[in-house]
């Protein structure tokens, strides 16, 4: 179970979500609660000893989703006639990712690779 609710993306979105949209948010949500522990298994362990907020947990969720519920197809702009609207790019996520400023709120950072993600915390045994 995620750490984030339904209700923290709700707020997040200033908007009550259908019934719809909460199914949706729902199942995000555990997707990126996933997402998450498969970089980091010890995530419950790190938010009890206080090396992880949960607050800061909370809201890494919750911004994920809320990026995808927000655009769920993607778009980034639509036009009708002589009307045009468009997103910044940052809100296109149709698929749900965290950011490396996200990451790095969960004690991760970006290391030399383009890819490669270490782990940033401290540990009491530094050989």
């Amino acid at each position: 179970m995620a750490y984030a609710t339904i209700e923290d993306v709700a707020v997040r979105w200033a908007k009550v979500p259908s019934e719809d949209e909460s199914a949706l948010i729902g199942v995000r949500l555990g997707d990126v609660e996933r997402m998450i522990r498969r970089r980091i298994p010890l995530l419950d362990d790190l938010i009890a000893d206080g090396t992880l907020d949960v607050d800061d947990v909370r809201m890494v969720e919750a911004e994920a989703v809320l990026r995808t519920v927000r655009n769920p197809d993607g778009f980034v702009s639509e036009t009708d006639g002589n009307y045009t609207y468009q997103l910044s790019q940052a809100t296109r996520a149709q698929e749900l990712e965290l950011t490396p400023e996200e990451w790095k709120i969960l004690g991760y950072e970006f290391g030399g690779g383009m890819f490669t993600l270490v782990p940033n915390f401290e540990t009491e045994d530094a050989g």
